[in-house]
């Protein structure tokens, strides 16, 4: 019954966290030391409950993602869309491949989460404050262009380090590199599903060993409380940055990151490995 819990806290984290630029990967690092969960099948789980938040961004654009599929050999929206999403993508897996392993090992810990959320919250402080002073190059997503999805997608490679945030280097990111806030959003979203997908696939291959039938009920529960989750938030952000900046988020990240640090430094929590 502690494993189930633990699925749904999980779930519920993830579900919050994977689109919002403050790191779902750093939560579930923190959340899973404060539940003491611990050990590489952890890890594994963390990775594979993402799909959950995969499933509500098809959900939510699945007529955009249908309408693309329909128009890949006729309409050349379509084609810039798929090819943009394509071209984001590769640096990542490149970079994952060669370089995974060792981050997991070396990185996947509350000091560097902790670390990165602080240093995170300026670099978004700081990009907010660049688009005030600065109208965006890019103002549709059918205005970007393949040099726009590669930068992009190399942004997002900084996302392999633990707390920095996917959704965070590919928004922020984006709107360093002259997207309007709406547009590095939503190609954030586009650019997740073979990310993230790719990601818990190969994850969950690689560590097939480790794994077994009885884990099913974890990891699909970890899955369907984050789909839920995640939905709800996809509809409120699609709202929410018409008309906010992502400020608050940094202050989040930041006094987070210090309350993480301030704790272990003085013991008040033993955040684990």
């Amino acid at each position: 019954m502690n494993e189930i819990l633990n699925a749904v806290i999980m779930g519920i984290v993830e579900g919050l966290t994977e689109f919002l630029p403050i790191s779902s990967t750093g939560h579930l690092i923190l959340t899973a030391s404060l539940l003491g969960m611990t050990g590489e099948r952890v890890q594994v789980f963390s990775i594979a409950i993402q799909t959950g938040a995969i499933f509500a961004v098809i959900l939510y654009y699945w007529r955009t993602l249908w309408a693309t599929l329909k128009g890949l050999l006729s309409e050349r929206s379509a084609q810039r869309l798929t090819l943009n999403v394509f071209i984001a993508f590769t640096p990542a897996v490149v970079l994952g491949l060669m370089f995974g392993k060792a981050i997991k090992a070396l990185l996947f810990n509350p000091t560097v989460v902790a670390s990165t959320f602080i240093l995170g919250g300026f670099i978004i402080l700081w990009a907010e404050r660049r688009q005030t002073h600065h109208r965006p190059r890019v103002e549709v997503m059918g205005g970007m262009n393949a040099l726009d999805a590669l930068k992009v997608g190399l942004v997002q490679c900084l996302a392999l380090v633990p707390g920095t945030s996917r959704s965070g280097a590919t928004i922020i990111g984006g709107m360093l590199l002259g997207l309007k806030r709406n547009v590095a959003t939503e190609f954030s979203f586009f650019l997740a599903i073979p990310t993230l997908m790719g990601a818990a696939a190969y994850d969950v291959y690689k560590n097939r060993a480790i794994l077994s039938v009885a884990d099913v009920p974890q990891f699909a529960v970890g899955t369907a409380v984050s789909f839920v989750v995640a939905l709800l938030v996809i509809r409120w952000l699609i709202r929410y940055v018409a008309s906010h900046t992502f400020a608050p988020f940094a202050w989040y990240r930041i006094a987070f990151g210090l309350l993480v640090l301030v704790s272990s430094h003085f013991g008040w929590v033993v955040w684990s490995a």
